[in-house]
């Protein structure tokens, strides 16, 4: 499979139900075995873009049975993309392979092998050939389980890692990665980036990549493309004249650009009050299988008012699922985890005060959770609504529900999109809603796993901001995260998170 060519004439892209254009007026030309780097604030329609490289944008016959409205043309090799896709399954090759934003969006069954095997079974590879190549691909990505482990047993960013594999093992003729490493730890991210340029080495294929690990990138990249919301390419060329010629106004739109300093480090915070405690705790999936050792254990904690706990580790040593065992939302694999009437308030008095065992309306309002899927939050039908549903189950006047939402709306960027479905918004302004769908009660807690995730430097600074004045102002942050930057803009303590429910280290 050789790489290859991409033209885009005049394309844009318009969701269904949403008036503004997510991409519109974009001329571009990639050659067979080029390597771009697609940046752009959050919103630009990066991810729009890729999903149109990839056949996936279908704007039907008519009126009312499309996934939204094109215009322009979007051509591999001179064919339409959608035309594109239908031909390479056909003919039993990958014309093109995508890693989604979404690592949970490509698991698709129990099994690990026969999951990297599904594409090749789809696209009609002799059979003699898919068990080679599934286990060359996991091989080749560094996956520590066998073919036979359950899916629903991996982490994040071992879902990611398996969807990788499942795309270099079509080895496409466009690999097209969106957001590759941002669930991934930093060893993770290395070996990510080691096998993409090892199978574009051996293919000649053609790549185009979005992430704002920008730096990690550009030893692999030749070109820079920069996207405008809503219009087309704001730069093009090589990463020295985008990000060095270019610097101050892709800083200004809100381009990740190597070097800039992203916000000033916090000022020392004195430790609050306890807010709650687990002592000897072990954090383990729920369903998982029958007297497996939990991910997490033997933790003693204490979460404090006004500062920040950061969970690090590598990729599946325990984070999420810790995250969701002081979030209340699953009960503990042992020990205990208990809050203090600081935190359970008018609770205190009758009620058991393990999280896990209160009431949803009584959890909501004193801790928050923020979950690494955006899209597990989402209830309503608008963003507006979503941030409403909150504060109207704590019965809050209506004035101040309207308060709230336009309060957020406007700290978050999310204001021009306060009547679009939240399933229409790029993966950087779901992120943000549902951050701000938790931060509408106003809980004392809040867990939040992934928190940065997908977001451009601008609406990181801002996010990141907004998170330093709730512990400013006496709350407590648990954060899950692989963002270092996050971890020093924060400033509080850190509890490191080793594989293998080996003991955790608090630094």
């Amino acid at each position: 499979m050789t790489g290859v060519a991409v033209a885009a004439r005049d394309w844009g892209w318009r969701h269904a139900t949403r008036r503004a254009w997510a991409v519109r007026g974009l001329d571009l030309d990639v050659a067979p075995g080029e390597r771009v780097l697609l940046l752009g604030p959050s919103g630009a329609g990066k991810s729009t873009l890729l999903a149109g490289l990839c056949g996936l944008l279908d704007p039907g016959t008519g009126r009312d049975d499309g996934l939204g409205d094109e215009e322009g043309r979007l051509l591999l090799d001179g064919v339409p993309a959608r035309r594109a896709r239908r031909e390479g399954v056909r003919a039993g090759q990958a014309r093109t392979g995508l890693l989604l934003q979404d690592p949970h969006a490509q698991t698709v069954l129990s099994r690990c092998g026969d999951d990297v095997a599904f594409g090749l079974e789809n696209h009609a590879v002799p059979a003699a050939e898919i068990w080679p190549r599934v286990t060359a691909a996991l091989q080749g990505i560094g996956f520590r389980y066998d073919l036979r482990h359950p899916t629903a047993r991996l982490s994040g960013g071992e879902r990611q890692r398996l969807a990788l594999a499942g795309v270099l093992a079509l080895r496409p003729g466009l690999l097209v990665l969106d957001e590759p490493t941002a669930m991934l730890d930093a060893d993770g991210g290395r070996l990510l980036r080691e096998q993409v340029a090892a199978g574009l080495a051996a293919t000649g294929a053609t790549c185009v990549v979005v992430d704002h690990r920008v730096a990690d990138w550009l030893p692999l990249v030749d070109r820079v493309v920069v996207l405008e919301p809503g219009g087309g390419a704001l730069a093009d060329g090589t990463p020295a004249e985008v990000l060095e010629a270019r610097r101050e106004p892709l800083v200004a739109a809100g381009v990740w650009v190597p070097g800039v300093e992203l916000v000033p480090p916090p000022a020392p915070a004195r430790p609050g009050e306890v807010l709650l405690e687990a002592r000897g705790l072990s954090a383990g999936q729920p369903g998982g299988p029958a007297g497996a050792e939990p991910p997490v254990r033997d933790l003693d904690l204490d979460v404090r008012a006004a500062g920040a706990t950061c969970l690090l580790g590598p990729n599946g040593a325990g984070k999420s699922t810790l995250a969701l065992t002081l979030a209340g939302l699953t009960a503990p694999a042992g020990g205990r985890l208990a809050a203090t009437p600081a935190l359970a308030g008018d609770l205190s008095l009758g009620v058991a005060p393990e999280p896990h065992r209160w009431r949803p309306r009584d959890l909501v309002t004193r801790i928050g959770t923020v979950f690494q899927d955006p899209r597990h939050q989402f209830l309503a039908t608008t963003v507006a609504d979503e941030l409403d549903l909150g504060p109207r189950r704590a019965k809050l006047p209506p004035a101040e529900v309207e308060r709230r939402r336009a309060d957020l709306l406007a700290r978050l960027r999310l204001d021009h999109l306060a009547r679009a479905n939240p399933y229409t918004l790029s993966g950087g302004e779901q992120r943000r809603l549902s951050v701000a769908t938790v931060l509408a009660t106003r809980p004392r807690l809040l867990v939040l796993d992934e928190p940065t995730f997908g977001q451009d430097a601008r609406t990181w600074a801002e996010l990141v901001a907004l998170l330093r004045e709730l512990a400013d102002d006496g709350a407590a942050l648990v954060v899950a995260t692989h963002d270092d930057d996050l971890v020093a803009a924060l400033g509080g303590g850190v509890l490191q998170l080793r594989p293998g429910g080996a003991p955790v280290v608090a630094a």
